[in-house]
């Protein structure tokens, strides 16, 4: 039986889950503004700096007395200097459901060696949130990206906490409405939901951590791209524009760019109406379609931006091999680049629906998903 491709394609093809999709109007011309060969510590550069923190902080409803600083190394030299500086006062407890939160647990076990206690779930589902004593420090993922499983509406941190609690919000922020009061550092970086450039991480300490890291000295060296205290007190600049080590001008402005469309599409609330109907799209073709299912199995837990998925037919003899010929398929046919599961997840997809993707172009290119299915199963 002859199989026909769908005659309508995405405008932009880029569902890769990071670096992501640009913001729809991206243009390089509109980066044309960034004070290139200037020193960052300039005042124009200092400017653009401290209007990224301000801007980030009026999007996403930082409180006023929390400290946000650009720092090297994305979100993941922004989650090792939090736990680098803040971990080894009290018990940890490490919870991870995915990739990335397994890289945390390995880092407070095997590097720094602390005091912790483990506590993992496969990919698809999540660790019991009701057993976490936040008496002790808590380290986690919000939204795993690998594994499309987020933390529930549901999960209560307690206000009258004694530990802190590190939050790596990578895939999350600017597509989840974080309970700030309730998170003492908070990470992610600008290549995600709001598909920045790489290599420029962001933290967020709430005065809390602040305290922890003033009255607190961790057992182990820091390398000066770590340091965030000096002779005992907070390096205030660092949250004032006056980064550790030398920013990308280019990097910050395109940064800039994208927190601009973000309030010009309703800021927060807009960016989570837009992810939630990229994956509303996807839930409706699941549902319609039996031989494919999400990653997660719980869906209060199903992530809004990294959405995971497995194919369920029978009639597949190598998981993982079929999976990839899908992927390839589709990117062959420029209607989804980079849309292969995580080098350590199950096989499967793993689709991008973070506010710079428009619907119109998820629904494009599902017919497509279909068509690709079908081809690859009768080839």
């Amino acid at each position: 039986m002859a199989i026909t491709a769908p005659a309508t394609r995405p405008t932009n093809p880029r569902f890769s889950s990071g670096p992501c999709a640009k913001p729809p109007t991206f243009d390089l011309a509109k980066l044309a503004g960034a004070p290139l060969a200037r020193s960052h510590r300039a005042a124009p550069g200092k400017a653009k700096l401290l209007e990224a923190i301000e801007t980030t902080r009026e999007i996403l409803g930082v409180p006023d007395d929390y400290k946000i600083g650009i720092v090297p190394a994305s979100d993941t030299g922004a989650y090792e200097m939090a736990m680098w500086n803040l971990l080894g006062e009290r018990h940890v407890e490490m919870l991870a459901w995915e990739s990335f939160g397994s890289g945390w647990v390995t880092d407070a076990l095997k590097q720094l060696k602390i005091e912790a206690t483990e506590k993992t779930a496969p990919y698809g589902e999540i660790v019991d949130l009701a057993g976490v004593n936040f008496d002790n420090d808590v380290c986690f993922t919000y939204n795993g990206t690998t594994s499309g499983v987020r933390v529930p509406a549901s999960f209560d941190i307690p206000a009258d906490r004694a530990g802190l609690t590190l939050c790596d919000a990578t895939s999350a922020a600017f597509a989840m409405d974080l309970p700030w009061d309730r998170l003492d550092v908070t990470t992610f970086s600008w290549q995600k939901v709001l598909g920045g450039e790489a290599a420029h991480g962001m933290i967020i300490l709430s005065p809390r951590a602040v305290e922890r890291l003033e009255n607190y000295t961790p057992a182990w060296p820091l390398p000066k791209i770590f340091r965030l205290t000096k002779g005992g007190k907070l390096i205030d600049g660092i949250f004032k524009g006056e980064t550790i080590n030398t920013p990308s001008m280019l990097c910050v402005e395109d940064y800039l760019f994208a927190l601009e469309w973000a309030q010009s599409v309703g800021g927060l609330k807009g960016l989570i109406a837009r992810a939630d109907a990229n994956t509303a799209a996807i839930t409706a073709f699941v549902e319609a379609h039996d031989w494919i299912h999400f990653l997660a199995v719980d869906p209060a837990t199903r992530s809004n931006t990294s959405v995971c998925l497995k194919f369920a037919d029978p009639r597949i003899t190598d998981g993982a091999a079929f999976a990839k010929a899908v992927a390839k398929r589709l990117a062959d046919e420029n209607i989804a680049l980079d849309i292969g599961a995580y080098r350590d997840a199950p096989a499967g997809l793993r689709i991008w629906c973070g506010g710079t993707v428009e619907t119109s172009d998820i629904e494009a290119m599902l017919p497509w998903l279909d068509y690709a299915f079908n081809a690859e199963l009768n080839a």
